[in-house]
């Protein structure tokens, strides 16, 4: 094994493809909100399920601290 450091040198990554908003220059740049929605329709049932896992999960929550609380 040699202990000399690497002489090879990081390009940066750039992205392959262009997105929306820097395709058309009269369209402002999506908000977080419509984005986040965007990725929720492709995802599908998977987001649903940790919907529904974190609604179970802050339920327990609130029933258990009310029972501990009482």
């Amino acid at each position: 094994m040699s202990t000399e450091p690497s002489t090879a040198v990081s390009e940066p990554i750039e992205a392959t493809q262009p997105t929306a908003a820097k395709s058309t220059l009269n369209e402002p740049t999506p908000s977080f909100i419509k984005l986040a929605m965007r990725n929720m329709v492709k995802k599908g049932g998977k987001s649903l399920y940790h919907f529904f896992l974190s609604f179970v999960g802050l339920l327990g929550l609130f029933i258990g601290l009310a029972y501990l609380t009482r």
